[in-house]
């Protein structure tokens, strides 16, 4: 065998661990609340606002892991760490089936969080350190994909659970059992990372221009804006009675545009620019988002679905790549900062929503409010286009 052909190979083993561990730690450890919501709610008598706390518990875990993360103490044992932060995900979603107490969700959720931020961090850095050496944007998108894969696969798994006669707590189980069963393969095939542990040079503190103020800013309110439908989409679909299929279809719409979004949005990026494919986001997401409750039933959650799977995750990374872009000198406090003030919108966000649908009676208020903000986040970019190259 060739070197050329097993280091392909190596990079496909490498590419699918990666996937496989984002569909686990991300679709099912943080994303499948979702659509098992709404069981939660009609067996349990869940309000809108304890609602909105467990999801809120989930974020505040993700970003306590993401800003533990940051800091050097992992070097040399990404590997170790990240098969661990997986494994404790499976665990903590079978430990979501087995209790009713709204403390112990909280409690089980922020762990999560914690897990989920372990797990993207630490197994990302191997999958991209590999994936630099090879100069293979490929291996990148498809190990992002693994998300919105993630998100689809947890769809389908509640609907099937569902037409078996089980409810909530056996989503969890089944969920549960399949982040294992990822573990395993992912234990198997991926590689420990290319990049020898080592000094990380001192960075300068960060210059707080305008640009990156407004940047900050409208990345924290894209945090707050996204999360509202991407926790209660499915809710929402229950709500104004679309039937199983819609719920199902919704949430599995919204995975598989998230993992298409990576391949489909890279053109349009290297045609109008990095700001311009953010700015583009944002507004089609806004759109969405005020779709989700102003169509009638059932295009409003599928069409809502279907546009917050295609934006959220490019704006996500194209926002990253703003915030390095405007601070060359200092790229990893830009991420910590923007990291931070996305974590602060998405943690305000659930607890914003859900006390306002329980006030109102449905989430068409909250997703006014986020539409809204998303447009204030857009708003805040406009001024920055201006300075980029």
């Amino acid at each position: 065998m060739t070197t050329a052909s097993t280091d392909r190979r190596h990079l496909v083993s490498t590419a699918l661990a990666g996937a496989l561990a984002m569909a686990a730690a991300m679709g099912f450890g943080r994303f499948s609340f979702t659509p098992i919501l709404p069981g939660m709610i009609a067996d349990l008598g869940l309000s809108s606002t304890e609602a909105g706390i467990v999801a809120a518990a989930n974020f505040t875990g993700y970003l306590a892991g993401a800003v533990a993360g940051a800091y050097g103490w992992a070097a040399g044992r990404e590997r170790l760490i990240g098969l661990a932060a997986l494994l404790a995900t499976a665990v903590l979603l079978a430990g979501m089936g087995v209790t009713h107490s709204v403390a112990a969700f909280v409690v089980l959720r922020f762990l999560s969080g914690v897990a989920s931020a372990f797990s993207m961090i630490f197994i990302t850095s191997i999958v991209l350190g590999h994936a630099a050496r090879a100069g293979s944007e490929a291996v990148q998108s498809a190990h992002f994909s693994g998300v919105g894969l993630g998100i689809a696969a947890s769809s389908l798994m509640v609907m099937l659970v569902g037409l078996s006669g089980f409810g909530w707590r056996a989503d969890w189980l089944v969920g549960a059992a399949i982040a294992f069963a990822v573990f395993v393969v992912v234990a198997r095939l991926l590689p420990r990372s290319p990049i020898q542990a080592s000094q990380i040079p001192r960075e300068p503190p960060i210059v707080w221009s305008p640009a990156v103020v407004l940047t900050t800013l409208s990345y924290g309110l894209f945090g707050f804006g996204y999360v509202v439908t991407a926790t209660f989409i499915v809710t929402m679909a229950r709500m104004g009675n679309a039937g199983a299929t819609v719920e199902f279809l919704t949430w599995f719409v919204t995975g598989l545009a998230a993992a298409a979004s990576l391949f489909a949005w890279r053109p349009v990026m290297l045609r109008i620019g990095l700001g311009g494919a953010y700015l583009a986001g944002l507004l089609i997401e806004a759109i969405g988002v005020l779709a989700s409750v102003a169509l009638p039933q059932p295009a409003a959650p599928l069409i809502g679905g279907a546009l917050l799977g295609a934006t959220f995750m490019i704006i996500t990374a194209y926002g990253l790549r703003l915030g390095r872009a405007l601070s060359p000198e200092s790229q990893r406090r830009a991420l910590a900062f923007m990291t931070a003030a996305f974590g602060i919108g998405q943690i305000l966000g659930p607890l914003v929503a859900g006390w306002l649908a329980e006030r109102k009676g449905s989430f068409s208020a909250p997703s006014l409010v986020a539409a809204l903000v998303l447009l204030a986040s857009a708003g805040l970019i406009l001024p920055v286009l201006r300075r980029l190259p």
